[in-house]
């Protein structure tokens, strides 16, 4: 068991940062793989986060080796509906990493879409960057196309942005924009800043209408734009530089 750091990892870094910045997990689920006992160093089974590793040392998670972590990248990805954004899905549906397996080093996502929503999603291999992205106080908007089977009126959209309350959640404050009527269907282009667990469909039961189709269009500065579906683009480190700020930048290592 790794319990104790010796003089020597001292000088290294925190375990949960090492596998952030490797693109493994974000720290919080880094602490949880280390709870599940599958974290070994130089072959022992590590057992707290506060261990300190270098680059040098056997690192492994559920057996598959770690290496030294790269610098920060981002990637676009067009998600199309009936993939699970997770790395093992307990159901055997196929999943977001296992249609793009062989095409990307080891990345997670930022956020996540869930089965039948399409559109972008952005992939990294810093969990640090992950998090950081994915903190509401970020203040980046994400954007949607929503077409719902049912009616509703420009004024019933505007009521959504004070926020609203729905069984027990609070929802914030949301801009959606009435786009067309087609047949028994209705467009609307909404943005949100938290992205709470299926909160787009949630907002849009409240209001009587019923998803049938969910499109991401942006995740802050990031645009979908004409990426085909599967298709998958990285954004250049000087257009993250450029999207990011200084900041961020300097906190993921960028």
């Amino acid at each position: 068991m790794c319990n104790k750091p010796s003089s020597t990892e001292e000088s290294g870094e925190r375990i949960a940062k090492f596998l952030a910045r490797a693109g493994v997990a974000s720290r919080r689920e880094a602490e949880k793989l280390i709870e599940q006992g599958i974290v070994t160093v130089n072959g022992a089974v590590l057992t707290t986060p506060a261990f300190k590793v270098t680059p040098d040392m056997d690192i492994r998670v559920d057996g598959t080796r770690i290496g030294k972590p790269g610098p920060p990248r981002l990637w676009r990805y067009h998600k199309p509906d009936g993939l699970v954004t997770t790395h093992k899905d307990p159901q055997g549906r196929k999943t977001v990493f296992e249609a793009l397996e062989g095409r990307l080093p080891r990345v997670i996502s930022v956020g996540r879409l869930d089965l039948t929503t399409e559109g972008l999603l952005l992939l990294t291999n810093s969990g640090d960057l992950s998090r950081r992205l994915e903190l509401p106080s970020s203040g980046w908007a994400r954007r949607y196309r929503v077409r719902a089977y049912g009616r509703v009126r420009q004024s019933q959209l505007d009521s959504l942005k004070d926020g609203v309350k729905i069984d027990g959640v609070q929802y914030g404050p949301v801009r959606a924009q009435l786009d067309q009527q087609q047949g028994g269907n209705v467009w609307v282009t909404l943005s949100i800043n938290e992205g709470k667990n299926r909160e787009v469909r949630a907002l849009m039961r409240h209001l009587d209408l019923q998803v049938n189709r969910l499109i991401r269009t942006a995740y802050g500065p990031f645009q979908l734009g004409k990426l085909r579906k599967n298709a998958i683009e990285e954004i250049s480190g000087k257009q993250m530089r450029e999207q990011l700020g200084k900041k961020i930048c300097e906190e993921i290592g960028l």
